[in-house]
């Protein structure tokens, strides 16, 4: 048995020829089971497929999913096959045989990505858009992934947006561990009340681990022109609206060498996703 991998636009095909299979005689209807328990954007995708025919598969191609690889726990019987999901909408699975032919197929949705954000004020989750902006989507999974946001500040609260990613509750400076990102300001989305964007300096590529809320419609944080680029918003707020009303109304104070910072400290004590 041995493997071989190419890529071909809008798939990427891992191809499993088998030792000894059957001499190609097509079936009409091939036995064949394709299944996955979890489908999430961002995550590990495990594709198992099962069935008598399974000597007649070929080549599996799997949309929106990057770095395919067959899983050491592959069998005879049944092949595993794992993923990083890139996309959302419909994902499909399709197995051929050595010949092109289709022998079997099947459609996953992908839901929109949301994380849980848990505050010492009540639970925020947000849907994100990795279709309008994709590098700012991805750069803030990662640091939920690695669990930088746990036991963080707010440190700024202003009355039309609430931010947070910078301190810890020592409090000390947690500063992003990835990369500037590119700004995506221009993405169609719009900074109204419950989206939530990414902080930068005045540099325009310059946006790390800082998020923030806008409490209110700020359509002077939106993109007007390369000149005046604005900051890019990259979700929505799904549940706990209310959370982030009750996060915009906390009285503020001037500590810590800043000023707009809530008297009591107001805590991301984990962000997790959740879907």
């Amino acid at each position: 048995m041995f493997f071989k991998y190419s890529k071909q636009i809008g798939s990427v095909l891992i191809a499993i020829l088998v030792a000894g299979c059957g001499d190609g005689d097509s079936r009409s209807e091939p036995d064949l089971q394709i299944t996955s328990a979890s489908v999430q954007y961002s995550k590990k995708m495990i594709v198992t497929i099962t069935g008598a025919d399974l000597e007649q598969v070929n080549t599996a191609s799997i949309t929106k999913c990057s770095g395919l690889s067959l899983e050491p726990t592959s069998t005879s019987t049944q092949r595993n096959i794992s993923c990083t999901v890139s996309g959302t909408g419909e994902l499909s699975v399709e197995l051929k045989d050595d010949a092109g032919s289709v022998l079997a197929s099947k459609t996953f949705k992908v839901p929109e990505p949301r994380v849980k954000m848990s505050t010492s004020l009540g639970d925020i989750i947000v849907e994100l858009n990795p279709t309008a902006a994709p590098v700012t989507v991805n750069n803030f999974l990662r640091y939920v992934s690695s669990g930088f946001y746990s036991d963080t500040l707010f440190h700024r609260v202003t009355g039309f947006v609430a931010q947070g990613g910078w301190l810890t509750t020592e409090p000390a400076i947690k500063a992003g561990t990835l990369a500037p990102i590119s700004l995506e300001s221009n993405n169609g989305l719009s900074n109204v009340r419950g989206s939530i964007g990414m902080a930068r300096t005045t540099e325009a590529n310059s946006a790390t681990s800082q998020y923030y809320f806008n409490l209110l419609d700020n359509p002077g944080l939106n993109y007007v022109s390369d000149a005046q680029p604005g900051y890019a918003a990259f979700g929505m707020v799904v549940e706990g609206l209310n959370v982030l009303d009750a996060i915009g109304s906390v009285p503020i104070e001037s500590k810590y060498g800043l000023s707009k910072v809530p008297v009591d400290n107001l805590i991301l004590l984990s962000a997790e996703q959740v879907q």
